[in-house]
C-alpha cells in the first residue's frame, strides 16, 4: 500500500453502522423463527434488546469501525463470558446457520466470505464442550 492510500475496513466495506444493524437484526429474527436454532435461543433472555446491543457494538468494533464494545465492557474474552453456556457442535451449527442467513444484508460479495470465514473460525473457537479440537486434552 502506498502513502496516498488508505486502507478500507471491513466495517466501512460492508456499509457501516446501518448494515451492522441490519445484520444483527437479521441474526436475533432467524435465531427467534428458526426451529434449528430453539437450543440457542433458549440461552437468552425473552427480551433480546440488550444483548442485541451488546453484539452491534461487538461486531462495529470487531469489524474495525469505531471502538464501542472495548469501552464499555473492555477485552471480549467471548469464551470466557460464555462459559455459562453448553456450547458444542451443535450449538455452534445452530449459531452459524443463523449469521450466514443474515450475512445477506451484505451486498459486497468478497466482504461478507470474508466475514462468513472468520465468524465461522469465532463460532468454532466458542466451544466449550468437549469436541472443541482448539483445546488441549487431558492425558492420565
Amino acid at each position: 500500500m502506498s502513502d496516498t492510500e488508505t486502507a478500507v475496513s471491513t466495517f466501512e466495506r460492508i456499509g457501516g453502522p446501518v448494515v451492522i444493524d441490519r445484520l444483527v437484526e437479521a441474526f436475533y429474527f432467524r435465531m427467534s423463527t428458526l426451529p434449528e436454532a430453539a437450543r440457542i435461543r433458549a440461552m437468552h433472555s425473552d427480551d433480546l434488546e440488550s444483548i442485541k446491543s451488546v453484539l452491534k457494538r461487538y461486531l462495529t468494533e470487531w469489524t474495525g469501525g469505531p471502538k464501542l464494545y472495548s469501552l464499555e465492557k473492555g477485552h471480549p474474552r467471548l469464551r470466557q463470558r460464555h462459559l455459562g453456556f453448553k456450547i458444542g457442535g451443535a450449538e455452534r451449527d445452530a449459531w452459524l446457520l443463523c449469521m450466514r442467513g443474515a450475512l445477506d444484508a451484505i451486498e459486497d460479495v468478497p466482504a461478507r466470505q470474508e466475514l462468513d470465514v472468520a465468524l465461522t473460525k469465532l463460532a468454532d473457537w466458542m466451544r466449550n464442550q468437549a469436541d472443541n479440537p482448539h483445546d488441549p486434552v487431558s492425558r492420565m
